[in-house]
């Protein structure tokens, strides 16, 4: 079954779980932020790629703005604070919920709305040893990270369940929009844990070999796994 979303197009991907604050300016997204504070009932929208075209707070061409090309694929942000500024900007704190696939886009009001239908959340087949797998390598990720910025390294209770693992990984990991949008999309999460033990081992030869201070997700616990 679908449903109708109001969408914030984003150059960012939003997995379920992850904490995504936001600062609202924009004319249309500060109508959105009325309109979901304005109403009784769950305060969602719907976070999506941008594949081409501008993302939110992205000054404006002359002449109307053409709608974004957007990823199939996104993930439900619900509400969880908003601040008002004296200017009448906000300042919200959302969490990601759930994936959706996005059939359709209506730009008759001032933001987007998409038409949405809900993706399960498939542990998929015998995700054991790509999990364990993916766990070790993590470690590894989180401990070269570490030693780059010459800190070290905390220690992360990871969670035994298998899609809040491959969603806690997928958020951590310092990549790129592409490889994120992909690890978002995937059918199941021993698809998407197969996928993040091949891009850790990619991460962990790069930092060995040159290693660089990425400002990762995970360092400033805006995961939250539940």
């Amino acid at each position: 079954m679908t449903e109708w979303l109001p969408l914030f197009p984003l150059g960012t991907v939003l997995f379920p779980g992850l904490v995504l604050p936001l600062h609202l300016f924009e004319d249309r997204y500060l109508r959105l932020a009325a309109d979901l504070l304005g109403r009784p009932g769950p305060r969602r929208f719907g976070v999506v790629g941008i594949e081409l075209g501008h993302q939110a707070g992205a000054p404006p061409d002359l002449g109307p703005e053409p709608v974004p090309r957007l990823a199939e694929v996104g993930c439900v942000a619900e509400l969880h604070e908003a601040a008002e500024r004296p200017d009448g900007r906000y300042d919200i704190v959302t969490v990601g919920s759930r994936r959706f696939r996005l059939k359709g886009v209506d730009d008759s009001l001032p933001y987007l709305r998409g038409e949405v239908e809900p993706l399960p959340e498939d542990p998929g087949a015998d995700p054991g040893p790509a999990a364990r797998r993916a766990r070790g390598l993590y470690q590894v990720y989180r401990r070269r990270i570490a030693a780059v910025g010459g800190q070290p390294a905390e220690e992360v209770e990871l969670p035994d369940e298998p899609v809040r693992l491959s969603y806690l990984i997928a958020s951590a990991m310092v990549l790129d929009g592409h490889d994120k949008q992909r690890l978002l999309a995937a059918e199941d999460a021993t698809l998407r844990l197969r996928a993040e033990c091949g891009l850790l081992a990619r991460e962990n030869r790069l930092l060995k070999a040159l290693p660089t201070v990425p400002a990762g997700q995970f360092l400033d616990g805006s995961f939250q796994p539940n």
